[in-house]
């Protein structure tokens, strides 16, 4: 392990410290694996810049609530799934499924569509119940988050059931998979629509996403036309920048469904706490919801625009935790079979951020290693949603970035991978691939033990 590697007085310091070998983004490199590994930020941020950081990592922090005051925000609901950020992202980690089958989903989100697009080629709306279930409400709340009408009831009420199969490794070695059935209970306002869709999302992991931002979309179009010689059709999706009014390449979400950071901390504000802003200015209530939309709204623009600029600024400003590892020997035999199963073609090692960054000018010609593409490919069937999203299709995903996973059991105890958070484990992950990964995946079912061991340390090292 890197710790072991550097003095305990060096484990926060900047990346001139780090060796080569161990650094994942550059100078946005953090030697940390402790809880806060993923929630850094990176050292190269001058003290005004910090200022702005540690403000945004207040607002992620802070709690919403129906009436203004000490204990938080003026703004929640009607209806939501959490009352701040951090419920979802803890440490600016990955969510869970919920451990038991009578607990609600209360780190992920169940999205919902109908066929269809809307103007801008989005996935339709359910007329009822919106694009997202919001699984809690104003109803039931504690005295200071007292509600001004009737109580607000919650959209549903959202479960995991599990199904289970074994799958065998060439060397007789046996690992059981499980895949979620989303339960829905409790439909308060009617059956969906004709044809509905749904698909379970995992929050994901918030750490180096400013890095990823930057990277130019020439970069990402000449990775997706080298990897046709690979016979891999990797792909951006195309959706609608809100932001700047037009069409742009998608980079976030777990279909690459939303094109920049701002706009993704808006998507969430308004989705999953019931957060209006100058964006998405109109509280999250589908006509058929009449005490929702009788509820009286916290403010004009709850999110107002120094805050949400300052969240934007925490999520550029985080750094990456440095690699591990990188002296023991299975490392370099891992890297080397991640490459010989074409496990990189996809998972592409390394970046370079864009020449100039304006508005965080440290980000700009920084080498990173984040193993992604940014890209869709298709996954097969097995991890297929049925729910196509702008130009992703039913069987489409984007490319997660590996960096800093093996650390996220240490960040806030969930190793839950993959979009619906099935997989236990990278070895697990792993097996799940199909369609396009198919071949990396029988490639890796039919290592050595030994030859696993070693990839499975790789990628829990970087």
């Amino acid at each position: 392990m890197l710790a072991c590697l550097l003095p305990p007085s060096i484990l926060s310091a900047d990346a001139d410290h780090i060796p080569d070998e161990a650094l994942s983004a550059g100078t946005f490199t953090v030697a940390r694996t402790d809880s806060s590994a993923y929630a850094e930020p990176a050292a190269v941020l001058d003290y005004k810049q910090r200022k702005a950081f540690d403000m945004g990592r207040g607002h992620f922090h802070r709690r919403w609530v129906v009436f203004a005051g000490v204990n938080g925000d003026w703004g929640l609901g009607p209806t939501f799934i959490a009352d701040r950020c951090s419920i979802c992202h803890a440490n600016a980690g990955r969510g869970a499924p919920p451990t038991e089958a009578n607990q609600q989903l209360r780190s992920m989100i169940v999205r919902l569509s109908l066929p269809g697009t809307d103007e801008q080629g989005a996935p339709r709306a359910d007329p009822h119940y919106g694009d997202q279930f919001q699984n809690d409400s104003l109803q039931g709340r504690t005295a200071d988050d007292a509600y001004s009408t009737e109580p607000v009831p919650p959209e549903a009420d959202l479960y995991l059931d599990w199904k289970t199969r074994t799958v065998t490794f060439a060397d007789g070695e046996t690992v059981e998979l499980r895949e979620p059935r989303l339960r829905i209970e409790n439909l308060r306002f009617g059956p969906l629509g004709a044809g509905a869709m749904t698909s379970v999302r995992n929050a994901q992991a918030l750490v180096g996403l400013g890095l990823l931002e930057t990277v130019p979309e020439e970069t990402l179009l000449a990775i997706a036309e080298r990897q046709t010689a690979e016979g891999v059709r990797g792909r951006p999706n195309r959706v609608w920048d809100a932001v700047n009014g037009r069409h742009a390449l998608g980079r976030f979400g777990w279909k690459a469904n939303q094109p920049s950071l701002r706009q993704q901390i808006a998507a969430a504000a308004i989705g999953d706490m019931g957060v209006t802003s100058e964006l998405f200015p109109a509280q999250n209530c589908p006509p058929a919801q009449a005490l929702c939309l009788d509820e009286t709204p916290g403010a004009p623009r709850e999110l107002i625009d120094n805050d949400w600029v300052e969240m934007e600024f925490w999520l550029q400003g985080l750094a990456v935790p440095a690699r591990r590892s990188v002296a023991d020997p299975r490392f370099a035999r891992g890297a080397a079979l991640f490459v010989e199963a074409k496990c990189a073609v996809c998972h592409v090692p390394e970046l370079r951020t864009a020449a100039k960054v304006p508005h965080l000018p440290q980000l700009a010609n920084q080498t990173i290693r984040p193993y992604t593409d940014l890209l869709l490919h298709d996954m097969g069937e097995e991890l297929a949603d049925y729910r196509p999203d702008f130009q992703a299709g039913p069987r489409d995903w984007r490319t997660p970035p590996l960096w800093g996973l093996g650390l996220s059991k240490t960040v806030n105890g969930s190793t839950a991978l993959l979009h619906d958070g099935r997989a236990r484990s990278v070895i697990e992950a792993i097996l799940w691939h199909g369609g396009e990964a198919e071949a990396s995946r029988e490639r890796f079912r039919t290592m050595s033990m030994k030859d696993r061991e070693a990839l499975v340390l790789y990628v829990e090292s970087i």
